[in-house]
């Protein structure tokens, strides 16, 4: 974070802290005082790097809400929608609060995994912008408040890599860079990727179309380093890969704090326009907490304090214009109009495409069909062997037992 943003994240913390701001029943103690301890601690469930707590002088989010509420909050993290989604089907957590991608958004409605949002104590959504209501993940708007978004670009090392090669995402395929090149370690990003090359949508429900991005990214494996997720900012920053595909909001992290990295939104063929969203499971135990905490993070300058740290861009013009100049006027936060017309969100798929994609991506990171049939048999021979081994054992102390 540059010596402005520190300046400005200073500025606004203190404005904040004299604010009485926060309209529910949990309502804003005033300049000094913290509100009494309710006893009550919710369990929120996010990104990783995803919130502003108090570092390079940013607002303690977090510790704001306690003060203001009296509620606890208890923070853990995930890095992929695949393995928040993967925790909450297993039954083995319970979160009172979880920020889910637009996709997986629509697929644990359907599901039946999110409660439905009670907005009379979510008052500070009417500075949600228009345009983020009633999105094509949640039509209805019943489950979920938007939270950040932002587009999927390019990182690439301004040492080796011409700036007009990452206008495409046919870069990533480039034979010169072999080894260098990073992917995405979860299957909606990586696919989205070859669909945009080929001229599919991310949402098709088309196996043929699925097959040939398939066939695509098979091609691709034996130039790509590694599949990760926020494992590129180390990899980037020393040099070890030179490109990678990532989130626009991230660009503030790479970007700003080295000068050999750039960010790009690849023009020629589009990207993914995504949102993350506040959402409550189904059976949440504190939902009307949940509700106070999903409105303090609406208030514009709790916001704007929040997403000048974090990096993406806000849903909120209110708290947009609160954010310093350069922020605004930046086009990897906020870009114009005719980039985001070439862009596409993601949207649930269902049950059967999501089985047959998941089957692709295994066949993609393992190498293929043959990989798989081989693996699967390597598997089945050690399962054998164990058998055999515990029928041995058995057998051996039956006979010393006799």
């Amino acid at each position: 974070m540059n010596q402005v943003k520190r300046f400005f994240a200073a500025l606004l913390c203190v404005g904040i802290f004299l604010s009485a701001s926060g309209q529910t029943a949990y309502a804003d103690t005033g300049e000094d005082a913290s509100a009494p301890d309710t006893g009550v601690t919710i369990n929120v469930y996010n990104w990783g790097e995803y919130i502003a707590n108090g570092t390079d002088g940013s607002m303690d989010v977090n510790a704001e809400f306690t003060r203001r509420t009296g509620i606890s909050v208890n923070y853990t993290t995930f890095d992929t929608n695949e393995s928040l989604y993967s925790k909450l089907a297993g039954g083995g957590a319970s979160y009172d609060v979880i920020i889910p991608s637009d996709y997986m958004v629509s697929k644990m409605a359907r599901e039946g995994m999110l409660e439905k949002l009670n907005f009379d104590n979510i008052p500070n959504f009417q500075y949600i912008d228009e345009q983020f209501r009633n999105p094509e993940y949640d039509p209805e708007n019943e489950y979920s408040v938007p939270y950040t978004w932002g587009l999927v670009g390019i990182f690439y090392n301004k040492n080796y890599v011409d700036p007009d090669e990452v206008k495409s995402w046919k870069v990533l395929w480039d034979e010169k860079y072999s080894g260098k090149i990073l992917m995405f370690d979860n299957p909606r990003d990586t696919f989205g990727i070859a669909q945009k090359l080929l001229g599919f949508s991310f949402n098709s429900e088309d196996t043929n179309e699925w097959d040939q991005a398939a066939s695509l990214l098979k091609q691709q494996k034996p130039l790509v380093q590694a599949y990760v997720m926020d494992q590129i900012f180390d990899k980037m920053a020393g040099g070890d890969a030179w490109l990678a595909p990532y989130y626009a909001g991230d660009a503030a992290i790479l970007v700003e704090e080295n000068e050999n990295i750039g960010f790009t939104i690849p023009t020629e063929e589009g990207t993914n326009f995504f949102v993350d969203a506040m959402c409550i499971p189904k059976g949440a135990p504190h939902k009307e907490e949940a509700e106070a905490y999903i409105n303090f993070l609406c208030d514009p300058e709790i916001a704007a304090a929040n997403m000048d740290y974090v990096g993406y861009s806000t849903p909120e013009t209110a708290a947009k214009e609160l954010l310093p100049e350069e922020v605004q006027n930046n086009e990897i936060y906020y870009p114009p109009q005719e980039i985001l017309d070439r862009s596409e969100v993601f949207v649930a798929l269902s049950d059967e495409m999501n089985l047959y994609l998941d089957t692709l991506w295994a066949e993609v990171k393992m190498g293929g069909p043959g990989e798989t049939a081989t693996l699967i048999a390597i598997l089945v021979f050690f399962l054998l062997l164990y058998i055999g081994i515990v029928v041995y054992k058995k057998r051996k102390l039956k006979k010393q037992m006799s």
